[in-house]
């Protein structure tokens, strides 16, 4: 049954611009003006602001500028059974934190997102920068059972689902740097870490964890960084809603999932990929282990592996691997 504010914030919002009266808070609830009134208290010391005026009612006048679960459930316009979600202040990883709670049973699906990682992970065991309130940590669990060989193109798939989901949000198109990297240009925006626990022949926990740099950081990217990491607000002007933005997201994700599990997904994937495909016709060097394969991109395949052309060599087809751009000569 949903929270008591996030029934209040569905109902402010439902009626944006416009008011609704305390009484017909109180009414919907089924409890006392007074009531609706402490929990409006409650709501400004987590950072809304609301107009109130007598005989009129209440309304949304700005919200909080870091997540917030009752308003993340009130934004969301997916309604998938038995979904629940967590927003947690500080966690060492939300893939990690997903796992612990898979681990000890909870129901599937669920989302925990957090404020600040202090152990993010991305891909290949390296670090994921992920220290600001304003940007966005979210890892998914499912238990899928599916077999292992259904898992190819999953990261994939939910990598061309963001992409375009932030090119509407956005109004600016970003690029998937295969097999993982969410990119405005050539600096990194976000990216997608997808893990999973095999039982006989089956995947029976699967967890898509997603990063996404939102808004600029208060104090700055590390000097690392700051050449090669960009921010949705950066590449589009303007500052973004991370609360409208992460419940849209997990709606999206959970849809895409639905569209996997049911083999849907392959209808579209084609055409998705070579929309949002930064790679294809770069030349570009792939680190597999210890060698070095350098070449022109030629898309991916079915199963999601690069198609990498090798000189005058056979077309090959990488399933792992480290992609570097090659560096112009100097003119």
């Amino acid at each position: 049954m949903p929270k008591t504010e996030t029934v209040i914030l569905r109902e402010l919002l439902a009626r944006e611009g416009g008011w609704v009266s305390g009484t017909a808070l109180a009414a919907k609830l089924g409890v006392s003006r007074v009531a609706v009134w402490q929990h409006m208290e409650r709501l400004r010391a987590a950072g809304f602001a609301f107009e109130a005026v007598r005989a009129r009612g209440y309304r949304i006048s700005a919200r909080p500028a870091t997540l917030h679960a009752p308003l993340l459930e009130a934004l969301l316009r997916v309604r998938t059974r038995g979904f629940t979600l967590q927003v947690l202040d500080e966690v060492d990883s939300t893939n990690d934190e997903v796992a612990r709670q898979l681990a000890a049973g909870r129901p599937a699906p669920f989302a925990v997102l957090a404020r600040r990682q202090t152990r993010g992970k991305g891909r290949l065991g390296r670090v994921w920068h992920s220290e600001s309130p304003v940007s966005l940590y979210a890892s998914l669990g499912f238990r899928p059972e599916v077999e292992p060989g259904r898992m190819q193109t999953f990261t994939l798939w939910m990598g061309l689902n963001l992409c375009e989901l932030l090119a509407n949000f956005t109004g600016v198109e970003p690029g998937i740097k295969w097999p993982n990297d969410i990119m405005f240009g050539d600096r990194k925006a976000g990216g997608l870490l997808t893990e999973a626990r095999i039982d006989a022949d089956r995947i029976s926990d699967l967890i898509l964890g997603i990063g996404l740099n939102v808004n600029p950081p208060p104090r700055g990217w590390p000097a690392e960084l700051a050449s090669r990491a960009t921010t949705l607000a950066e590449a589009s002007g303007q500052t973004v809603d991370l609360n409208r933005l992460a419940a849209a997201l997990v709606g999206r994700v959970l849809l895409a999932y639905d569209a996997f599990r049911e083999n849907r997904h392959r209808d579209t994937f084609g055409d998705l990929w070579a929309r949002f495909d930064t790679l294809r016709g770069r030349t570009v060097t792939l680190l597999e282990g210890g060698r070095r394969h350098t070449g022109e991109v030629r898309g991916v395949d079915d199963e999601g592996a690069l198609l990498l052309q090798e000189g005058r060599g056979p077309l090959r087809r990488f399933r792992a691997g480290e992609v570097t751009f090659e560096k112009k000569p100097p003119a």
